[in-house]
């Protein structure tokens, strides 16, 4: 079997996109919401695509090593903040307030990221005998969200925002885009027609 590793790629490249571009708080509707929503939700799609393509366990491997370049990213990012600028350089606030999340929000990110990912996978290949493509992809995709949602809501804002409007607006959002991303969950099948049979968990 040839490995897919651009559809990796991708997907560990969407993660850190959705990492540096969480900062930016943008509105959609009623809704107010990080401007890495529609990229972070599309992880979930490629999460499920790789589930399908290489089995739960490569997808588990998969989620373990983009947890591990979010907190490469997270770590470092910090660290660069707070190396002293060079004279003259006149961005250090405008840098520190872009990249330099808190280490609360670091934390509920990767948290909400290890826990959430992990259960779409469980639940993606729990149904995959069981529903059509696009259903796996809704319910997987609506499990693993309302997980991050609920997850990173209150370990990052519990005390310090009403969480409810928060988890309300960002969870609605999040499964919008998932509708409009499930066919890419067919993409999936015609890959395996080509010759990328998935693994057996």
């Amino acid at each position: 079997m040839r490995y897919p590793i651009y559809l990796v790629g991708l997907y560990l490249a969407c993660e850190l996109t959705a990492n540096v571009t969480a900062s930016k708080v943008t509105v959609l509707g009623p809704f107010s919401v990080p401007a890495a929503v529609y990229i972070f939700t599309l992880t979930y799609t490629l999460l499920d695509l790789i589930n399908h393509t290489l089995g739960p366990q490569e997808a588990r491997r998969v989620v373990l090593a983009g947890f591990i370049g979010n907190a490469v990213l997270a770590g470092y990012s910090l660290f660069a903040v707070q190396l002293p600028p060079a004279a003259g350089w006149p961005a250090q606030e405008a840098f520190a307030a872009v990249i330099g999340n808190t280490p609360r929000i670091v934390f509920a990110s990767l948290v909400a990221y290890l826990v959430s990912s992990n259960m779409d996978v469980t639940a993606y290949a729990w149904l995959s005998r069981r529903t059509r493509p696009w259903a796996r992809v809704l319910i997987s995709n609506g499990v693993g969200l309302a997980v991050d949602t609920v997850l990173f809501v209150t370990i990052a804002f519990a005390g310090v925002l009403p969480v409810w409007p928060v988890m309300i607006g960002q969870y609605s959002v999040k499964m919008a885009v998932t509708v409009l991303s499930v066919p890419l969950i067919y993409l999936a099948r015609h890959i395996a027609e080509e010759g990328w049979q998935p693994s057996e968990s």
